[in-house]
């Protein structure tokens, strides 16, 4: 079983910028893999997602701020926040997802899903605060 694990959480003030890294623990080949973020008390929502042919799909708070991205032999996955609010302060979490589910087809171009639901392999995660 593939582990992965996340790198790079801190705490940083608004306005700042962090990289998030996940490593996969040895190859496993990935439909799509994503972020996710939780804050105690509530559910875990959608970052971003991105699929094996780099086709990348952002929650609606991210676009234009966070950057979703893996290396070219896909072991590593990284996600770039910047302009960060104390809003985007949780536990981040990578997940990937090996069966194909997550990919929807679409004729403009596949796109990856945002659901958890989704996604069969998961990281411990790593915490990001963002101080006002």
């Amino acid at each position: 079983q593939v582990r992965l694990v996340e790198s790079g959480g801190g705490s940083v003030p608004s306005g700042g910028s962090l990289t998030l890294s996940c490593t996969k623990s040895e190859y496993a080949g990935m439909y799509c893999m994503a972020w996710f973020r939780q804050v105690p008390g509530k559910e875990r929502e959608a970052v971003a997602a991105i699929d094996s042919e780099g086709h990348t799909k952002y929650a609606d708070s991210a676009k234009g701020r966070f950057t979703i991205s893996q290396d070219a032999k896909k072991m590593n996955l990284f996600l770039n926040m910047t302009s960060l609010t104390p809003d985007d302060s949780g536990v981040y979490t990578c997940a990937g997802e090996s069966t194909g589910l997550c990919v929807l087809i679409l004729p403009q171009g596949n796109s990856p899903k945002l659901r958890s639901e989704l996604y069969n392999h998961w990281g411990q995660g790593t915490q990001v605060t963002v101080s006002s």
